[in-house]
Order: C-alpha cells, then structure tokens, then sequence
C-alpha cells in the first residue's frame, strides 16, 4: 500500500508542477461557468423538459457534475493519458523495472494517478459550483452535502473510467499511438450519446436520477437534454426536487468503479514494466560487435541553397514509417477525388492524414533531436520548411479533388482548398511546438473533423460544405490567415526556446 501511494503521489506531484495543469484547473472554471449561465442566457447544458431548475445547491451541484461527466471524459483522457509513456520516454520506467514494484501496482499507482489529477478539476468545478450559487442570485442557501453528492455519485466514477480506459490504451500496442487518440473521440461519442439513457449500464452518465418524480406537481415534463444548447429564450424555471437516488443507481456506481478498476489492471497480463522488450531485443542481438571509431566520413561540400534538401528531408521525415496499407489507401482517395463531387471526398481524403501530421512540431523533442537541432543556422527556415511539408502532403492526397474543381472551373471550390492544405498543417505545427504532444493536434483536429461532417458550416475550413454548388463556410481568406497565425505562433516559440539556450 505504501509503494502505491508513494507512486501515485510522486506521479501527481510531477504532474501538478506543470504550467499545463494550472491551464487545466483554469479550464475547470470556464467549464463552471458554462455549466451554471446567467438567468437571461440563451444556452444551457441541461434542459428538463423544457425548463431548467432554480439555481439551489442541488441543481447547480447536479449540472455542474453532469458537465463535467460529460467533457471531462472526452479532454481528462488526452490530459492523462501520457503517464505510462512518460516513463518510457524519461527512463523512469527503466529503473521501476530493475526495482521489486510489482506490475498490478504500478497500474494501480499510475491510475490513482488519474484519478487524483481529473479529481483535482472536479474539486475545482465544485468551488466554482459554490461560487456560482451565491453570484447567480436565485437561491443563497447553501448545503454542502447537496452541492457535494452529485460530485461524487456522478461525476467521480465517470472520471475513475476514463482514468481507467486510458490506462489500458497506454498499456495496449494497438491503441497506444496515434490510432487510439482517434478512436478514443468515437468511443466517448457513442458513450455520450447512450449513456443519457435512463436504462444505461451502471447508471450512464449519471441522468437516471435527474428526471422529476411521477406525479410532480409543476408541469414538466420528464424529457432531458444534456449537452451546449441554443435556445431562443430564457429557460423558464421551477423548482428541482433534487436527485432521487435508489439502491439499483448506487449500486451501478459502484459496479461501474469496481469494473474501471479491474480494467485498468488487465494490462497486467501482458504489460511488463518495460524489462522484456529490453531483454528480448539483447537476446536477439547476442554481443554487440567491437568497432573502431574512424572519424567522421569525409563529404563534399555541395553548391546551391539548402532550402529544397531540407524541405525533401522533412517530407521524407515526415512520411518516415507509413505502412503500405496508408499508400495504398491514400492512393484510392486521390483517384476518388477525381470521380466524386469534392465536398464529400475531401472530408475523406483530410482525415486519413492526422496521425502523420500530428508529428509537425513534435518530432525534435519526441526523438531526443533539440541539442543536435539547436546547433543549426537557421531554425525560423527548419520551421517552415516542416509547415510546407505538411502542405505538401495535404496537395498530394487531396489532388484528385482539386483537379476535378480545376476542370469544373470551380475557383471558389480551389480557394477553400489552398487555404485548408496550407490551414491543417499550420494548426498540427503550432499546438506540436507549443504541447510537444502529437495527442493534442490528434484530439483537437478529431473534433473540427466530426462537427465539419455535421454540417458545421462555421467551421468548413477545407470548402466541404455546400448549398447548390456554393460555398457556405467563412471565406478562404480567413483560414489563410489562421494558417498563417499557426506558423507565426511555431516560429514564436521556436525563437523562444533559442532565447533560452
């Protein structure tokens, strides 16, 4: 007990000194904030048959814990799902293996981990919650156990099973690169959208107690929606009789903590704390041969400028470890582009790509890379260079599409495409150089992707959404602009990191 404590504490510690997580705590506020609007606001999270509650001290702690159910699963899993990779990363998972620590406890440790950092953010929306409930002015009583409980009966075991679900995608080679930052936005989709049902597994996201008593006396009706609404009026009131808690929605919390748990210590079948990848490759290798160190070979000094060889050697960098599966699929895209109407395909064709340009501005420090790129002349021309990369790639699988505009003399349709080619890879450059992390490109694009398909025309960054052959999105010239804005804040933080050398 005490080496997990030690580790979850040593894990959390580490965590809590990052600028990252004071950014985290401060979201925690915005998300409050959103969760418990002013009463003339035209949005709302909840909405109970057409209404929503008085703010008292069970409403306001019931929809805050309900907000955080819901989007704290979807963001707390990119925010912790670094903690076994981390080790891998440092060499600390080295040394744990050369250590006694069992495999079942250093899971165990590394979820309490999770759960103490997503914990923390909940704690931070309860003290908002507080505040919230005394600035709104609808109710000053104040119960701590009401505001509490909803904290704890909702929101903390949905945070303890997404704490959980992000420790086995670490600890499973499938899921923990790139593909199960992807798919992790789907599974949270789909758990959003039926675990809102009254009839869920272990209870859902917790709204089987939120729907009013049979036989209430206001006329509500018992329908709720849960998630950012518009609506063009302020809610009408009434009076919330507070949750109604059975032993079947206790008991469901509980099995669904108990089955989180057991989840995140699963991987103990066939995670090894790093020693047997370690053991397997030395015994594979047998001795290392003896070489004599001759110097460095001896190279020709070569005329011309090094801009095209550096933007060929970030391409190629780029591209580095694509399976002939992606080819082939990229190639199958390209072509279709040529046959089908461009809206749709680009969608398609913009998607396949994430996982390569999530590495854009993550590659020198993910490779150990800065001390050797710090020595060159030029990085403002290295930063660029890797942006034209991924612009680069964009035009190569999106070409099909822009030749079918070009022949249609579709100038519009080519605008919105220039700008999203030189738009996505300006995005991954510029959250990779200031996170370091490729999740944070893979999450946030995920996202654009998902409500671009759903007709989010605010957001049609790549000219995908039409109404009868025009354009319905902001102008091409916008998305240039941010393009340009993501480059501009990669140089920044590049010139940053120099001034600190």
């Amino acid at each position: 007990m005490n080496a997990l404590l030690g580790l979850a504490l040593a894990d959390f510690r580490e965590r809590a000194r990052r600028p990252a997580y004071l950014l985290m705590l401060i979201s925690a506020i915005g998300l409050g904030l959103l969760a418990v609007p002013p009463t003339g606001a035209h949005w709302s999270v909840l909405v109970i048959g057409g209404f929503r509650g008085r703010y008292t001290s069970d409403y306001v702690g019931m929809v805050t814990a309900l907000t955080s159910a819901l989007w704290l699963t979807l963001v707390g899993f990119y925010l912790v799902r670094d903690a076994v990779t981390r080790d891998e990363r440092t060499g600390v998972g080295q040394l744990l293996a050369a250590s006694p620590l069992r495999t079942p406890v250093y899971l165990a440790g590394k979820l309490l981990s999770n759960v103490m950092v997503l914990g923390s953010m909940v704690v931070v929306l309860a003290a908002t919650a507080l505040v919230l409930l005394l600035l709104r002015g609808e109710s000053r009583t104040v119960d701590p156990i009401a505001l509490a409980l909803p904290f704890a009966l909702v929101a903390l075991p949905m945070l303890v099973c997404t704490a959980a679900l992000a420790m086995l995608f670490e600890t499973t080679p499938v899921l923990r690169g790139g593909l199960g930052n992807v798919l992790w936005f789907f599974v949270w989709m789909i758990g959003a959208i039926g675990g809102q049902s009254p009839h869920a597994p272990f209870g859902g996201l917790g709204l089987r107690p939120v729907t009013l008593p049979a036989g209430a006396s206001q006329d509500v009706g018992n329908d709720v929606g849960l998630g950012l609404m518009y609506v063009d009026e302020p809610l009408r009131t009434f009076d919330w009789p507070g949750l109604r808690l059975d032993a079947g929605f206790l008991g469901g919390r509980l099995a669904l903590t108990a089955v989180a748990i057991a989840v995140a210590l699963l991987p103990a079948l066939w995670f090894h704390r790093f020693d047997r990848p370690a053991r397997a490759g030395r015994a594979a290798a047998g001795p290392e041969p003896r070489t004599d160190y001759k110097g460095l070979p001896r190279t020709e000094p070569r005329r011309g400028g090094t801009g095209p060889r550096l933007l060929a050697g970030e391409l190629r960098i780029l591209v580095r470890g694509a399976p002939l599966w992606w080819w082939l699929g990229a190639g199958a895209l390209a072509l279709g582009g040529l046959a089908a109407p461009p809206g749709a395909v680009l969608a398609l064709v913009w998607i396949w790509p994430v996982l390569l340009w999530s590495r854009l501005g993550t590659q020198p420090a993910a490779s150990g890379a800065d001390a050797i790129l710090a020595a060159y002349p030029a990085p403002r021309g290295r930063v660029v260079a890797e942006w034209c990369a991924g612009a680069l790639l964009a035009a190569a699988i999106g070409a099909g599409a822009a030749a079918r505009m070009a022949f249609a003399g579709d100038l519009p349709g080519l605008a919105a495409w220039t700008a999203g080619a030189a738009f996505i890879p300006a995005l991954a450059l510029a959250l990779g150089a200031l996170t370091g992390a490729p999740r944070v490109f893979q999450a946030v694009y995920t996202i654009l992707w998902y409500l671009l398909i759903n007709d989010t025309s605010a957001l049609d960054f790549m000219g995908a959404l039409r109404d009868h052959g025009r354009l319905t999105g902001p102008s091409p010239a916008l998305w240039a602009v941010a393009a340009a804005a993501g480059v501009a804040t990669a140089l920044a933080r590049t010139a940053w990191r120099e001034t600190r050398r």
